[in-house]
């Protein structure tokens, strides 16, 4: 027994993850994170490499299964998180990787190239937080931050135009975001941040750049430390959440996601619907800001991290490089092995065999949320501002774990519902 003890006693277990992203000295007051890296259940750097075979094919079962049982060590999140989010293909060999890597990289600096050649403050080290161009494409005569004016060649297309107007309110989030880390107090790091946002704006014309996506970007920005592979990981996550921020004049996207909400506290918990419609919150539009940030104000940095490779894992489908690359639809392989190689969340969607409900785990975890408050909202919520003011005090509060067990009860006792129905 001392043996295994020993065995087990490994120093990166000890590392506590606010030493990593210290919180300044004047934002003490922010609640403390929950997640400390456990032994034999949170992925250490040891059992990474050992996932690993001689060419460099990672063993994606044996990933999930220990990141679903205690996340990641903050040493090899980045890492682990390009996986989770399909930037490579877990059969992949170490060349082909690298070869890929390289290949994006140099790909994201003729993107940045292109950006600069239209703004200057691109790649310069700062941040643009006023107008620099008006609606029709006029330069704004105003000096930017380093003293020098900016002038354009002829008129601006619409793309141009379209993209210039997003750059001062992604400079404006920029400053706001994460604002308690001591990581943000460098310019360095903040200019770091709004570059990624401004070339996804040009990349992604659709979308451009909307209030949250800092929020969303933030964590990726800080644990991959090329620039370019922060960029390209998270357009992976923008793949999984950009219908949120379409929006059209009348309604935006997240607004599906609230229906499905709606029809899932319905199924699963009958009275505790109708008493939030008769308080008027039928629509749940008081879920919108745990959906369009994945539940960025609801836990601390470090336990949104924890969280989200939680649901990642979950969600996890060894064909989601494959279907990104070739941007096709989700793999419903339901082989044994396959079903071996995806998350708990995957398993139960794909044996479902239900196209229709095709719904993210994070809707499942904003059922659980609230359904974890379910008595103090039937008893204590008399009105729409109760129950925002009981779902607010949560911020800090909640366990990442518990909360995707529950999502995962409640999909469980969802799937039963409609199967029966």
């Amino acid at each position: 027994m001392m043996f295994l003890a020993c065995c087990y006693n490994d120093p990166d277990m000890l590392i506590d993850p606010d030493t990593i992203y210290p919180t300044r000295a004047d934002c003490q007051d922010v609640p403390k994170s929950r997640f400390k890296p456990q032994p034999r259940r949170t992925l250490s750097p040891r059992r990474w490499k050992l996932l690993f075979n001689e060419e460099g094919c990672l063993d994606a079962a044996g990933m999930i299964k220990r990141v679903q049982r205690g996340g990641i060590h903050p040493n090899i999140k980045g890492e682990v998180w390009e996986y989770l989010l399909g930037c490579y293909d877990p059969k992949s060999t170490t060349e082909q990787r690298n070869q890929l890597r390289q290949q994006r990289r140099l790909e994201y600096e003729k993107l940045k190239t292109k950006c600069r050649e239209m703004d200057t403050t691109v790649g310069s080290g700062r941040v643009i937080t006023m107008p620099v161009i008006t609606e029709d494409g006029q330069p704004i005569e105003d000096l930017n931050s380093n003293g020098e004016q900016q002038t354009n060649d002829g008129p601006l297309s619409k793309e141009v135009i379209q993209w210039k107007l997003l750059l001062h309110q992604i400079g404006l989030d920029v400053n706001r975001t994460d604002r308690t880390l001591v990581y943000y107090e460098s310019q360095e790091n903040l200019a770091r941040l709004w570059d990624i946002l401004a070339v996804y704006a040009w990349v992604d014309t659709d979308i451009g750049y909307c209030q949250g996506m800092s929020d969303l970007c933030s964590p990726i920005s800080i644990i991959l430390e090329h620039e370019a592979d922060a960029f390209w990981c998270f357009e992976r996550l923008m793949r999984r959440v950009r219908e949120n921020f379409k929006s059209t004049s009348t309604s935006i996207g997240v607004r599906s996601q609230l229906t499905t909400l709606s029809t899932i506290m319905k199924a699963v918990d009958p009275k505790l619907h109708e008493h939030l419609e008769n308080l008027d919150g039928g629509e749940y539009l008081f879920a919108f800001r745990m959906l369009m940030v994945l539940f960025r104000r609801e836990f601390t940095f470090i336990d949104t991290m924890y969280l989200w490779e939680l649901m990642w894992s979950m969600e996890y489908n060894p064909g989601l490089f494959t279907m990104l690359e070739s941007k096709t639809g989700a793999s419903n392989a339901k082989d044994d092995n396959t079903l071996k190689q995806c998350g708990k969340f995957e398993q139960k969607k794909l044996q479902a065999a239900k196209k229709e409900e095709n719904i993210p785990l994070s809707v499942f975890v904003v059922a659980s949320v609230i359904e974890a408050k379910n008595k103090r909202l039937m008893g204590e919520a008399k009105g729409l501002d109760d129950v925002v003011k009981i779902l607010n005090e949560i911020t800090g509060s909640i366990d990442a774990k518990k909360a995707c067990r529950g999502a995962l009860t409640i999909q469980e006792k969802y799937l039963t519902t409609v199967k029966a129905s």
